[in-house]
């Protein structure tokens, strides 16, 4: 099977684009004011109107309000929810989107239960676990805690990078991977060489 590939923490056209450009099926825009990342709902309208179709636009949040969320849904039009924060599934699914759930792999995470409680998303994105910070550590875990079983529900993030990316898939066989800081010369802003490797890489791995 393909590998998916999500470029998260676009905050330019241009980078949209050129994600699109070498192969990426799915853009993540980030709405969560702490990070280098955040996108307002003005500047992310105007990266996905500017995203042609086919090619999923991701709203990323983290315990973001009700109302915050149904403002960017109906102000920029994503086409998924990924919830990184400590929302319940409850939560998760009254958004009127289809969502994914980010589970920060701490040392006692189990994710066989964590797939069952979190059963109606429609995917897990495992990434590593830094204490207080949500996402976008650069860090990446032991990707041997993944059940092989559980594969094809994996998006496989954390960590990832056009050096490595090859082995994570060829070990993991994830549905799909997602990079943020691993393709980016400053945090927001992409390097075209490095999507391009990256995805080099993505197809290396699956094929060997």
């Amino acid at each position: 099977m393909r590998t998916r590939v999500k470029i998260c923490g676009i905050t330019r056209e241009q980078d949209a684009l050129v994600a699109v450009e070498h192969g990426a099926d799915a853009i993540g825009l980030v709405f969560y004011p702490p990070s280098p990342r955040d996108v307002s709902i003005e500047r992310a309208a105007e990266i996905a109107a500017a995203v042609p179709p086919f090619v999923t636009t991701v709203g990323l949040f983290v315990n973001a309000d009700a109302e915050t969320i149904a403002e960017v849904v109906d102000g920029v039009g994503i086409d998924l929810i990924q919830f990184h924060g400590n929302e319940c599934r409850d939560y998760c699914a009254q958004h009127r989107r289809p969502w994914i759930r980010a589970v920060r792999m701490k040392d006692d995470v189990d994710l066989d239960k964590a797939a069952e409680e979190f059963g109606a998303a429609r995917g897990l994105l495992l990434d590593a676990y830094r204490p207080g910070v949500p996402g976008g550590t650069g860090e990446s875990f032991d990707w041997s805690r993944i059940p092989s079983g559980m594969a094809r529900k994996i998006v496989l993030a954390g960590g990832l990078n056009p050096e490595n990316v090859a082995d994570a898939v060829r070990r993991v066989r994830p549905y799909a991977v997602d990079v943020s800081g691993g393709v980016e010369v400053e945090p927001g802003i992409k390097d075209a060489d490095k999507i391009a490797r990256f995805m080099a890489g993505v197809h290396s791995g699956e094929t060997t």
